[in-house]
């Protein structure tokens, strides 16, 4: 990662974790001089943070810390959910040599990094899931399920941090891994769908989480 990247990395921790709540104005003069830095690298940083949603910038008000309403936040992890179905679907039937490897690969390298923990995992989950964007042989669903990914990222990322989420993320990959070699794609639209769509207990967890855990919100 580059230096805005680590920036944003970080930044964005501080809303996960809840040291920024929404409501929060983030100063670019002042975190310039937290973290030692000149006011470009925290401005490309706040750019990056603004796609995904986790902060808005305001006309006279600067950056603020912000959160999709959870109808919004649904309705994007359910456009995600039809995106990857699609590449699923296309991956299993258009698989080639190439890209069979690329998927074996990258499975493994879950593998490993859910032994490290979740930042490790997250990192890799994200090379898996673009593995089989490329797979699906289509340029444009390939760029359109990347861009709504990287919007995405963060609240991914939060959701690997429930209990056990991880160890079943990693379960349901192998699934998807299965399908696809099998060539199977109507299973293989459904459980790339079933394991990117949030809904009941997960996505009320989310939601608190991004919250911070308190019981008002």
């Amino acid at each position: 990662m580059n230096h805005a990247q680590r920036l944003r990395q970080t930044i964005e921790d501080e809303i996960v974790d809840g040291v920024l709540r929404p409501g929060d104005r983030l100063d670019e003069c002042q975190l310039a001089a937290r973290f030692g830095v000149s006011r470009t690298p925290i401005r490309e940083a706040l750019l990056q943070l603004a796609v995904t949603g986790l902060i808005e910038v305001k006309p006279r008000r600067g950056a603020l810390v912000s959160t999709p309403e959870p109808a919004r936040l649904f309705e994007m992890f359910e456009t995600m959910a039809e995106l990857e179905a699609a590449c699923g679907r296309l991956a299993a039937r258009r698989l080639t040599e190439a890209h069979q490897g690329a998927l074996v690969a990258a499975l493994d390298a879950c593998r490993v990094a859910a032994g490290e923990g979740t930042e490790a995992y997250y990192a890799e989950n994200a090379v898996f899931h673009a593995v089989i964007y490329r797979a699906s042989g289509n340029g444009f669903l390939c760029e359109q399920a990347l861009t709504l990914s990287r919007r995405l990222a963060p609240f991914r990322r939060i959701q690997l941090r429930v209990r056990h989420r991880l160890r079943q993320s990693l379960a349901e990959h192998e699934g998807v891994v299965a399908a696809i070699l099998a060539g199977d794609e109507a299973t293989a639209g459904e459980r790339l769908r079933a394991h990117v769509l949030v809904q009941g207990d997960r996505f009320a967890e989310l939601i608190r989480n991004l919250a911070g855990g308190s019981a008002a919100a």
